[in-house]
This record gives structure tokens, C-alpha cells and sequence, in this order.
């Protein structure tokens, strides 16, 4: 996914300390995982980047999320972070997105490989003069999506829209967008429902200022 990252064989261990061992804070880690996705995509007009996507109701907030013709969630952990948050964050991050990518400090890569699912990539930020990333594990596809979770990504007059264009909106015009919800997952499939938001993201306006477009 990512063929802007070094796969390049390195002489130490997964997960060993460096010599020259620097703690990598999340905006370093950040800054050098977004230069390398704009760059990766520079050429894709439809591709959007976005920082903090919040996921399954606000339950969850992946870090950055890479928006095409898939659903790619990147999440960081520095060398500053804990992994508590994690074990939440692998189960809603598996009913949303198509793949996820971790990006993480040598400290925690050999403990996070063990406690993600093998469909995640993994990616290593190695400190120095400048952050590098290094591809561990490229991502996989997701099979175990979640409809209501990826519709919860949609705002009501959407959900609507969807159905009235496709004349399944009788009865549910005035409802709650829970009732909306209940009828878009039951009329259209969870691979209608992935393209009906990836191209509601792509196409909203002056709803998220930090969104970058390639």
C-alpha cells in the first residue's frame, strides 16, 4: 500500500533498541506518516486524507485515515504512548475500515505484533536525524465489516438521499436516523454502503478543515 516506505533489511532485531535511540513523540511520527501518504497518493485526484476520522458512534478515533477506493485506518503509538487503548480500538477499527495499519516506536512493535490481527499492517518509526518508516507488514483486506458501522459515518439527510434515490425511503422520510439506518442495511449490501460513504467523505464541504486532498 505504502511504496513509499523502506523495506529495506535492517541488521537489529524486530523491536530492538537503536544506538542511537530517540523517543519519537505522535506529531513526529504523524508528520512524516502524512508526507509519505500525500506523496504515495499525489497522483489520485479522489484520494482524502483526514486526521482523527471518530468511528462506531464516537466510540473509537483513528489517527489518520486514508480515503479512496477503500477505507484505509492508520493508527500511531509513539514511543510515549501505552498500549491500553488498543484492544478497543482493534474492535471498532474491524467493523469500519477495508485495512488498518499501526505505526509504531521499535519499543512497542514485538508486543503490538502480537496483539493485532494478522490483516493489520504493521509499520516501524525509527528515530534519528529524521523519522523513517519502515513496512513490517503491509495491510490486508478486512473481511468481518460491520454495516451499521460503517453507515454510522453518515450523516440522516444522506442516509436519506441514498434511499430516495433508490426509491426505499417510503415510510422512513420523517423517521429517526436510527430507522433510516435499520432500512439503508437492509436494502443495500456492506460493499454499497463502504462506496455510499467513501464518496460521502470525499464529497462533503467545509465539515473538517484539517482534510487534505492529493
Amino acid at each position: 500500500m505504502l511504496a513509499l516506505l523502506s523495506e529495506t533489511t535492517v541488521e537489529y532485531p524486530l523491536g530492538h533498541p537503536k544506538l542511537l535511540w530517540i523517543v519519537m513523540r505522535d506529531i513526529d511520527i504523524r508528520t512524516k506518516l502524512k508526507s509519505t501518504l500525500v506523496q504515495a497518493h499525489a497522483d489520485e485526484s479522489d484520494t482524502l486524507i483526514l486526521d482523527e476520522l471518530q468511528v462506531c458512534a464516537h466510540s473509537a478515533r483513528v489517527d489518520v485515515a486514508v480515503v479512496n477506493g477503500q477505507l484505509h485506518g492508520y493508527e500511531i503509538k509513539s514511543e510515549k504512548d501505552t498500549l491500553q487503548r488498543l484492544p478497543s480500538q482493534q474492535l471498532h477499527y474491524g467493523t469500519v475500515f477495508d485495512r488498518v495499519t499501526i505505526v509504531a516506536g521499535s519499543k512497542h512493535l514485538s508486543k503490538i505484533s502480537t496483539l493485532v490481527p494478522a490483516w493489520w499492517g504493521l509499520v516501524e518509526a525509527v528515530g534519528g536525524d529524521a523519522v523513517s518508516l519502515h513496512q513490517r507488514r503491509p495491510a490486508s483486506t478486512n473481511a468481518n465489516r460491520c454495516p451499521y458501522s460503517i453507515s454510522d459515518l453518515l450523516w440522516r439527510e444522506e442516509m436519506l438521499h441514498a434511499l430516495s434515490d433508490g426509491g426505499f425511503d417510503r415510510g422512513v422520510r420523517s423517521k429517526p436516523r436510527r430507522a433510516l439506518q435499520e432500512r439503508l442495511v437492509s436494502v443495500f449490501s456492506v460493499d454499497e454502503i463502504a462506496a455510499l460513504v467513501r464518496t460521502r467523505l470525499k464529497t462533503r464541504t467545509n465539515w473538517r478543515v484539517d482534510a487534505e486532498r492529493t
